[in-house]
């Protein structure tokens, strides 16, 4: 197989810009690439639902990784090191979240608001599901996974119809 770009002349800069180059790298990367894979690459181009899953994926691992970090590499105390994480993780996932998965337009300090907005509810009813579930004799890990679960759901509604909203989609509900 030939390589993936067409060939050129050294300092030639013209065959990188013409449609007719660009088609073919193009196609001559498809090729390459398995057919499992492109399909793959094309769910998660098309799919802002799988985008919000594995950014919120990552986020969690930042999260995580963070928190390890400072409090088993670092030694700082847990108490300093999780808001830290935590605060990590939330910029990481609203600035992915809001160019990534949603592509969103509209203007980021009212992104920014709602999106803090939605993250104190989201603590105040994760801790009450949790509390809720350990007095009743449940597993607070049972409480946790369901207080996870909904606000994931309704993070990803939240996220899509009213944060990270664009501006053309505002246009065509109002007309």
């Amino acid at each position: 197989m030939a390589g993936l770009y067409a060939p050129f002349y050294p300092g030639d800069t013209t065959h990188m810009r013409s449609p007719t180059a660009r088609t073919l790298r193009r196609t001559r990367l498809q090729e390459w690439l398995p057919a499992r894979l492109r399909r793959l690459l094309r769910i998660l181009a098309e799919s802002p639902v799988i985008r919000f899953l594995i950014v919120g994926g990552l986020s969690f691992a930042l999260d995580l990784g963070i928190l390890a970090i400072l409090h088993e590499g670092v030694g700082v105390d847990l108490w300093i090191a999780t808001p830290i994480a935590f605060i990590a993780s939330l910029v990481f996932n609203f600035l992915l979240q809001r160019m990534f998965t949603f592509r969103a337009t509209n203007h980021r300090a009212v992104s920014a608001a709602k999106y803090l907005l939605l993250v104190l509810v989201n603590i105040v009813v994760s801790d009450l599901i949790v509390i809720s579930f350990d007095s009743k004799g449940w597993s607070y890990v049972a409480g946790k996974v369901t207080a996870t679960v909904l606000t994931t759901v309704w993070n990803y509604l939240l996220y899509r119809h009213w944060i990270f909203k664009s501006s053309e989609s505002a246009a065509k509900v109002s007309s």
